[in-house]
């Protein structure tokens, strides 16, 4: 199969400055596109970049949460970045993921469970190089949050 000639100008759009502003079209259009393609496929999906959507119960409602996100591959295991399109708030799926010990993911049309933890402390700074590396927007959105530290997030396949 050939390469997805749109991840290319995904890379090079992630590093513009104005693209952060598309959030309110994006988002919308990330749902709508999740629910057409029953959860399989997302805005991420098209341009054929690593998608998850999240679920997880909210820490103040109890009520499920979904959210879909880009996420960095490393070996078998989920790694997401709370760079919250560079605003200077850590995202809401953050703190909800900070409250539970599990989550439910849905990844290419498969839903199964996955135990979370947050990176912190000298194992953080690996995974943020692995994940700016793999996403080299994440510098980009970092400066425009006014350098807040990002929470970033291992999720492991659960086996049932």
């Amino acid at each position: 199969m050939a390469p997805n000639p749109l991840r290319q100008l995904a890379y090079w759009l992630s590093r513009r400055e104005w693209i952060m502003r598309c959030a309110p079209i994006v988002l919308p259009t990330e749902r709508v596109l999740r629910r057409i393609s029953g959860g399989r496929k997302g805005v991420l999906d098209v341009a054929g970049l690593p998608s998850i959507e999240i679920t997880v119960a909210g820490r103040k409602t109890g009520l499920p949460r979904s959210t879909s996100l880009l996420y960095v591959p490393h070996d078998e295991l989920f790694i997401v970045v709370g760079s919250n399109w560079g605003r200077p708030e850590h995202p809401a799926w953050s703190a909800n993921l900070r409250a539970v010990d599990t989550a439910s993911v849905q990844h290419q049309g498969e839903r199964f469970r996955v135990a979370v933890r947050e990176i912190t402390g000298i194992e953080r700074k690996q995974v943020w190089d692995l994940a700016v590396e793999f996403w080299p927007g994440y510098e980009m959105e970092h400066e425009l949050s006014g350098g807040r530290v990002f929470r970033i997030f291992e999720l492991r396949r659960l086996t049932t």
